[in-house]
């Protein structure tokens, strides 16, 4: 396929969709960015931030008082903070997704009922194109979701696995 066709095909498919299907896509858009900064920031930062967090415990001397635990409280703190940053845009993300698809399904059915109330219920090719306005944002916002659903628990179990991993690393010593 070229890419004018393929930009013709994204077109037709809007087209049949509606302009809630653009919504969808910034919406899809923006879950994305952030799910891909979070794999990044796994990836790439993280490492480093728990390094220092780990090196930073190691260099104390004092692991046993109620002053180092407090201080073993707040890198654990700070680490969570970090690890589970965005995540909750991404699953708000992902929740809005299905509903900007029912708003999709709703405008497409006002424009079948539009079409029943002018011209009755002959005219198959009219009630058929609010029919697609219908269908196809719901199916968008649908894939959307699921899509980031997926990743966006894998992100939470990580981002908990890490934080349980750092926090038995800074051990306590009991005096």
């Amino acid at each position: 396929m070229q890419p004018t066709e393929a930009i013709w095909a994204v077109r037709d498919f809007i087209e049949m969709g509606g302009n809630v299907l653009l919504v969808i896509a910034f919406v899809t858009g923006v879950m994305w960015t952030l799910i891909l900064e979070r794999f990044w920031y796994f990836r790439m930062s993280y490492p480093v931030d728990r390094n220092q967090v780990e090196g930073e415990w190691s260099a104390r001397d004092d692991h046993g008082s109620w002053q180092a635990h407090q201080i073993r409280r707040l890198l654990i703190s700070q680490t969570r903070t970090r690890l589970t940053e965005n995540l909750g845009m991404i699953r708000t993300l992902v929740a809005v997704c299905p509903m900007l698809g029912l708003l999709g399904t709703v405008t497409g059915m006002i424009e079948v009922f539009d079409v029943m109330a002018a011209s009755g219920s002959g005219n198959a090719r009219g009630m058929a194109s609010g029919v697609s306005k219908a269908t196809l944002p719901t199916m968008a916002g649908m894939v959307a979701a699921l899509s980031g659903m997926i990743f966006s628990i894998q992100l939470d179990r990580f981002a908990n696995h890490e934080t349980d991993r750092v926090a038995g690393h800074l051990e306590i010593v009991h005096q």
